[in-house]
């Protein structure tokens, strides 16, 4: 017998890895989308697509009795009454997996460990909160929700990834420095070039999805991460490495920025404080991790391929120059 998933959202980023991996051991796959955007696997025989609403009951109603699956991953949970939604209505599933994040952590643990780190609290204002002030809480109480419904016999569990990265990835953070990487010899980064903030590669993500699914212990959330994590300055040389170029990484620091009207966290994947996920929970289940020298080539190769610039990101290349002036006279 097949295994069957559904997906509920599967034709963007994690959801369309998460697809791949899923076809590739073995499952027959559903997706349950708008049908909004173009779907990538509109040829492969063994998916196949239900358009609806994740919020509407119905339509997740109408899918699980189409459907009948084995697992469900849900990618685009993006509040709670969502997860409590779900759970209920897949309560019979082998497995249920909700994708939460590392926005969840309440307390600067590092590393931040499951069970351990405190979560966001999510007032009912945050819940049904729309701005990105109040994902954590919101992703937080989603994982509440999960233990809920595992404390009441539903097989259900939570990934939580760190920043992901990798091929098809809208969110272009990494084509940011990827393209300043490609395009300029010499690129400033923000303070020391020593902060961290944790990064998962996309299709190690997708995979701890489906193994979590498969033998993930009901009630327990996953951290999900690289299992090296790079700072922001080894990002950008392990960039240059793959792309077979050289770039010169000229760390700046809050005075130097001052000089182009710039502060610390106008560079993207900038955070002053280590966000350090703990990942071996994950790996006691079998999983592992692409190495990062791979994973960022095949990000690297994926951007070239792409009209991906990171450009919504970009703090203005005159100002850096004014930087990069400074720095040139200490």
């Amino acid at each position: 017998m097949t295994d069957t998933a559904l997906v509920i959202g599967g034709t963007r980023f994690i959801g369309r890895h998460t697809v791949a991996d899923l076809l590739e051991n073995g499952y027959r796959v559903t997706t349950l989308t708008r049908g909004n955007r173009e779907d990538p696997f509109a040829d492969e025989e063994r998916v196949s697509h239900v358009e609806g609403d994740r919020t509407n009951d119905r339509d997740l109603e109408a899918a699980k009795l189409s459907v009948d699956p084995d697992v469900v991953i849900d990618c685009v949970a993006y509040h709670p009454a969502d997860v409590v939604t779900a759970t209920e209505i897949f309560a019979d599933v082998d497995g249920y997996v909700y994708v939460s994040s590392g926005a969840a952590y309440a307390a600067e643990h590092v590393p931040k460990r499951e069970g351990e780190t405190p979560l966001e609290a999510c007032s009912p204002e945050q819940a049904v909160d729309e701005s990105g002030a109040t994902y954590g809480n919101r992703k937080a109480a989603g994982d509440r929700a999960v233990f809920t419904a595992a404390e009441a016999g539903v097989n259900a569990t939570s990934v939580r990834p760190c920043i992901v990265y990798g091929p098809h990835d809208y969110t272009e953070r990494l084509d940011y420095w990827i393209d300043r990487v490609l395009t300029h010899d010499r690129v400033v980064v923000p303070g020391d070039g020593d902060n961290l903030w944790h990064r998962a590669y996309v299709e190690d993500v997708a995979r701890a999805l489906r193994i979590v699914a498969e033998r993930g212990e009901s009630g327990t959330a996953y951290n999900v991460g690289d299992r090296r994590a790079l700072t922001l300055e080894e990002t950008l040389e392990t960039i240059a490495d793959v792309a077979d170029t050289e770039v010169t990484v000229v760390p700046a620091g809050a005075d130097a920025l001052a000089v182009g009207g710039l502060e610390p966290t106008d560079f993207t994947l900038y955070r002053e404080y280590p966000h350090l996920l703990d990942t071996c929970a994950l790996a006691d289940l079998g999983w592992e991790s692409t190495a990062v020298e791979e994973a960022m080539a095949r990000s690297v190769a994926d951007h070239r391929e792409s009209d991906r610039d990171g450009s919504e990101w970009d703090p203005g290349r005159e100002a850096e120059e004014r930087v990069l002036g400074v720095k040139e006279t200490l």
